[in-house]
């Protein structure tokens, strides 16, 4: 399909997605890369803590919160 027909398509609200090779989707800036961390045991047992008292796991529990201090960062410079 030419760039022109799925311009036209999506100007007439059609879906588009049948189109698109979706697994190959990505949001750039997204993509995951494993790092290694070492904690002390007590703060490994605060985490578990926090993450059980909030149903999530540790490691949900460690993105959000890195997430949020690097947001509220950037604000902040």
């Amino acid at each position: 399909m030419k760039a022109e027909e799925f311009d036209d398509m999506f100007d007439r609200g059609e879906d588009v997605t049948s189109t698109l090779d979706l697994s190959k989707v990505h949001r750039p800036g997204e993509e995951q890369r494993r790092v290694n961390v070492d904690f002390p045991d007590w703060m490994i047992a605060s985490l578990d803590r926090e993450a059980r008292r909030l149903g999530v796991t540790r490691q949900s529990i460690i993105k959000v919160w890195i997430a949020e201090r690097l947001e509220h960062g950037r604000h902040a410079a």
